[in-house]
């Protein structure tokens, strides 16, 4: 049973101390935006207008970086409003919303790079059988179940929570979490934490495990293989593991930063640490991704100038 006194309305007490310098911060999160979604809209606008990049590893990238739009949009604009706007608080069902979004695009980004880890796996390992492994149906059912999937697990879960109470308002980040929003929950929320903890392991372990498997098959051909196997092997996959690395430290900070104080953290460190997976990895991917792309479209181009007839 709902209490009456719930609260429906939360501040976000970490823009306060922003203060006077809201305007600095207003420029220091709107540059990161604009370069994720001006970054990302150009390569997805290159890997779909190029029909040699629509290939199973490029396709991938182009999800990627839908996902880095999906991402930042979600948070970005949210910050801006509320320095400019100077007001903090957040009605419960935009809460709900930003949860969603925030949590989906995790889940999302980390499901797309266990399929492009499994995707160099069959490239690699598997070269004879990779047209089999990654068939233009085999790609489309990956990138629907890596999408849809979340959507609509997450969607159950959210649905669940929105029958809490909460008998508190005080949200120490820039944004609503899971996590904070269960802390101020009026209810016993011992089963609902038991089932997130099973549901996290839903969407975290097996797509570690698929990205573990690939890079330990991948190790052993390096160790075993020619050297021009092994330098095959290191171009297309040292992208992918810094995008992983960088998606790793990204989860870390989040783990660390909400299960730690208000007061056990520099402010500076606790923002870092709250919005760095939401920024730098949809900022970075297409750098990471954008070489490799570019080198590819630029070939192709060469070799389309060259074949062309000389009028």
């Amino acid at each position: 049973m709902k209490n009456a006194s719930s609260f429906t309305t939360f501040i976000l007490i970490n823009y306060e101390p922003m203060g006077q310098q809201r305007y600095l911060y207003i420029i220091i999160f709107l540059l990161p935006y604009m370069l994720t979604i001006l970054l990302n809209t150009c390569l997805i606008y290159i890997i779909c207008k190029d029909r040699t990049l629509h290939e199973p590893m490029y396709i991938f990238i182009c999800n990627l970086s839908f996902n880095g739009i999906y991402g930042g949009t979600v948070l970005l604009p949210h910050i801006l409003s509320k320095l400019a706007t100077k007001s903090y608080k957040m009605p419960l069902a935009n809460c709900f919303i930003q949860i969603f979004s925030l949590h989906t695009f995790g889940i999302i980004e980390l499901m797309i790079l266990a399929i492009m880890a499994y995707d160099r796996y069959a490239a690699i390992c598997i070269p004879l059988h990779y047209h089999n492994k990654m068939s233009p149906r085999k790609v489309k059912i990956l990138i629907a179940v890596a999408w849809l999937f979340p959507l609509c697990t997450f969607s159950m879960w959210i649905s669940w929570t929105t029958q809490l109470s909460f008998c508190g308002n005080i949200i120490y980040k820039t944004h609503c979490t899971n996590f904070d929003l269960i802390k101020l929950s009026c209810n016993d929320t011992s089963l609902q934490n038991i089932v997130g903890m099973l549901l996290m392991g839903v969407f975290v372990v097996p797509q570690l495990t698929v990205i573990l498997f690939s890079y330990v098959q991948i190790l052993r051909i390096c160790l075993h293989g020619h050297k021009d196997s092994k330098k095959k092997a290191l171009q297309t996959c040292i992208p992918h593991l810094v995008t992983v690395i960088n998606y790793v430290c990204g989860c870390s900070f989040e783990l660390i930063q909400v299960r730690l104080k208000a007061n056990q953290t520099q402010y500076g460190m606790s923002i870092f640490m709250s919005v760095y997976f939401l920024i730098i990895p949809p900022l970075l991917n297409p750098v990471i991704y954008g070489s490799t792309v570019l080198k590819k479209h630029i070939y192709t181009f060469v070799q389309r100038k060259k074949l062309s007839p000389v009028s």
